[in-house]
């Protein structure tokens, strides 16, 4: 078994000790019911980002050229894409199903392995779907607002599906597990360079952490609703409103 998930949990439990933020006087947003332990993650997470993550980021892309990281990028992607098929399977969606084999199959070997994208020049997009969605698929509320050390916001739907993504993705089951640490460093990389252009908008924003919370929550629901969330006439919330005001 692997218990890399678990190595969190004594980080969790002292960050909700530590969690004691004051709040800003106001009124709360009833999907962020743990705002003070979230917060305290998230300065830990902007901390660890500022040392290690974004100077990492920055130097990979000063190294690395354009092609390179765009055939990190797919072949990474490619890699990970059996739980999108799986969970297209469990979502019962027979035809994206077969768009997504179909997809996964031409990557794969046109594509060697990955590293291009011939699948989209055939018609073949991209979906994105995990065990998060499948669960909201199915009628599991997402819960409180969560926001994961190292791992970034969540829900606590979306963190019980992040297990099940792990048991998806075919790297878990290599032999060596130095290959399959890795790549998932590779993947982190790949995935904090392809937002280094966001950083200086997301730092205009009065208060980072509510942009982001509101940002998360507005698009899971938008993913697991495939585009066409309900309305929900008691919504109080703007996903992009006043907690996302820029600073004068």
């Amino acid at each position: 078994m692997d218990y890399r998930f678990f190595t969190l949990l004594p980080l969790c439990a002292l960050l909700l000790l530590g969690g004691c933020a004051t709040l800003a006087p106001g009124e709360r947003d009833p999907r962020d019911r743990f705002e003070r332990f979230n917060r305290s993650v998230f300065r830990l997470n902007q901390n660890l980002d500022r040392a290690v993550a974004r100077p990492v980021a920055v130097a990979y892309t000063k190294v690395t050229p354009q092609p390179v990281r765009s055939g990190v990028a797919n072949f990474l992607a490619n890699l990970n894409y059996p739980t999108v098929v799986v969970n297209d399977l469990l979502q019962a969606k027979p035809g994206q199903l077969a768009h997504d084999t179909a997809r996964l199959v031409v990557n794969t070997t046109l594509g060697i392995g990955g590293l291009f994208d011939p699948a989209s020049k055939l018609g073949l997009d991209a979906h994105d779907e995990d065990f998060g969605q499948t669960l909201g698929f199915w009628g599991v509320p997402s819960g409180p607002y969560l926001m994961l050390p190292l791992l970034g916001p969540s829900s606590v739907r979306d963190a019980v599906g992040k297990v099940g993504d792990h048991y998806t993705e075919p790297k878990t089951y290599f032999s060596s597990q130095s290959l399959s640490w890795g790549l998932t460093g590779a993947g982190l990389v790949s995935k904090r360079a392809s937002l280094l252009e966001a950083d200086a908008a997301l730092n205009r924003y009065f208060d980072p952490y509510s942009f982001v919370r509101n940002a998360y929550l507005q698009r899971r629901e938008f993913q697991v609703y495939d585009g066409n969330p309900p309305e929900d006439p008691l919504q109080e919330y703007d996903p992009v409103g006043a907690d996302s005001r820029s600073e004068p």
